[in-house]
């Protein structure tokens, strides 16, 4: 199939020929059909199949013959990201530049002075986040009972991010008769009940089981010590021929630091995660998809929707906690049939993580000879750690500590002679205080010493005269 047979405006067949643009992917060549036929619809596919042109392309050949009203859009797109959402936005430009359509991204980090101009003359396309949506709608900025079509961008993604009673509330402000289109590469049951409840009898297109991974996509694993985790990237990254990459991290806090140290080892490398200032994360997502900058650290904010030309590698620096998040963020590259490369560095740690998400894509994921020596040494070092600690030589060499407690003392004590000997081999030590019950017994102090008496000898001559000195009395002198 064409382009051409999808009855599309001549307006549009000629942007969508400046684009290059010939066939049409699976999802776009199943769901433009229904949209133009004004049914709702859910779009099930994995991420790099042309999902973003599958709604707009349909989106623009609708909303081609009517008008705006001042604060008053006629359709709304939901996007989880400002990235995502500015990326929906490039899409209208780049397919409705032969169009007048006009549109409005309201995301948060932007002014929001200059987004309710634009609202105050009137947009046909109104492009938003859930969170800046319902703040101008709450400061009475917008109106939303003109909506006619209502697309729900990665409506899995807005489920992890909580944004799901958001756009329960969102969709009980719009009118009841619309066209509603909701997108996901998984359906949870979450998102099902969302379908179920506001959507009317939906055709469901699927074009890929949920959470797949691309074919183009080779997989690989790295083990390495949590310590080590830096050092193993970096020897990755050497091995391989690396054009430009994206680098996951679970914290933006480990996004910042990351990034950091890879500067400091010579690589050109920058952060995005969403705590970064909106006009930050513009200008450096920028430099990535010109090509002006390799290497894009970054948190899940990136994972979703992201369409960067002929990414060559992705790296999962931490596993991701979501078994969907890991299909997400290796489907950045291996996009519009190229090739593509994604490592997974992992710790001992991680492997019930790993686990869940090779039971999810169905795929046992190859481990690398890459720092699988570091991870074998890990798990000796573990086994000795925990066959340490006290008395374990002993117990490996096969030998027990002797007793040393009071109880041999006293069994060596119980002897009469032993007791005899001792006690004529020297004086008994004083007795050690007695710590019984936390109490101790004073000892006295030790006397003088006081050498013993010395025994008279019985051939000493002296013995008779013993206590008068010189001073005998004459009737005891002997006669001369």
């Amino acid at each position: 199939m064409k382009f051409e047979d999808l009855g599309l405006s001549p307006n549009l067949m000629k942007a969508i020929k400046d684009c290059g643009y010939d066939t049409p992917t699976p999802i776009q060549e199943q769901a433009i059909p229904y949209i133009l036929m004004k049914r709702d619809v859910v779009g099930l596919a994995q991420t790099g199949t042309g999902k973003t042109a599958g709604f707009t392309l349909p989106m623009i050949e609708m909303l081609a013959g009517g008008r705006a009203k001042a604060r008053m859009p006629r359709s709304l797109i939901l996007s989880p990201t400002r990235e995502l959402a500015a990326q929906i936005a490039e899409s209208f430009d780049t397919y409705g530049k032969y169009s007048k359509l006009s549109k409005a991204l309201l995301i948060g980090g932007s002014s929001m002075d200059d987004q309710i101009r634009i609202l105050e003359r009137g947009v046909d396309v109104l492009i938003a986040t859930p969170g800046r949506l319902l703040d101008l709608f709450g400061r009475g900025n917008i109106l939303l009972t003109d909506i006619r079509i209502l697309v729900i961008d990665e409506a899995d993604r807005m489920l992890d991010m909580g944004f799901i009673p958001d756009i329960e509330k969102i969709c009980s402000l719009l009118p009841p008769l619309r066209q509603t289109m909701l997108f996901s590469a998984t359906m949870p049951p979450e998102i099902r009940r969302l379908t179920t409840k506001f959507l009317s009898s939906p055709k469901e297109v699927a074009v890929a089981p949920p959470a797949t991974t691309s074919s183009t996509v080779e997989i690989f694993l790295a083990y390495a010590d949590p310590r080590r985790k830096k050092e193993l990237l970096h020897e990755i990254m050497v091995h391989e021929k690396i054009r430009n990459a994206f680098i996951f991290c679970n914290r933006k806090r480990d996004v910042d630091l990351l990034a950091t140290w890879l500067k400091k080892k010579g690589y050109d490398a920058l952060a995005l995660h969403g705590d970064m200032a909106q006009s930050h994360r513009t200008e450096t997502l920028g430099k990535f998809k010109d090509g002006t900058l390799p290497i894009l650290v970054c948190s899940d904010v990136a994972a979703r929707g992201l369409d960067v030309v002929n990414v060559s590698h992705v790296f999962n620096y931490d596993v991701p906690n979501n078994p969907d998040d890991f299909v997400h963020r290796i489907g950045r590259t291996g996009r519009a049939g190229m090739t593509g490369r994604a490592w997974t560095i992992v710790t001992k740690e991680d492997e019930k993580l790993i686990q869940a998400i090779e039971k999810n894509i169905k795929i046992k994921i190859q481990v690398s000879d890459i720092g699988l020596g570091a991870h074998k040494q890990g798990e000796t070092g573990d086994s000795e750690e925990k066959s340490g600690g006290r008395g374990d030589s002993a117990s490996r060499s096969g030998h027990r500590p002797k007793a040393r407690g009071r109880g041999a003392e006293t069994r060596k004590e119980a002897d009469p002679a032993i007791r005899e000997e001792k006690r004529a081999e020297s004086p008994k030590p004083p007795r050690e205080s007695n710590h019984k019950h936390g109490s101790e017994r004073h000892i006295p102090a030790k006397k003088a010493h006081q050498p013993p008496h010395r025994k008279p000898r019985e051939d000493d001559d002296s013995s008779g005269s013993s206590g008068f000195g010189d001073d005998i009395p004459a009737f005891l002198r002997p006669k001369s």
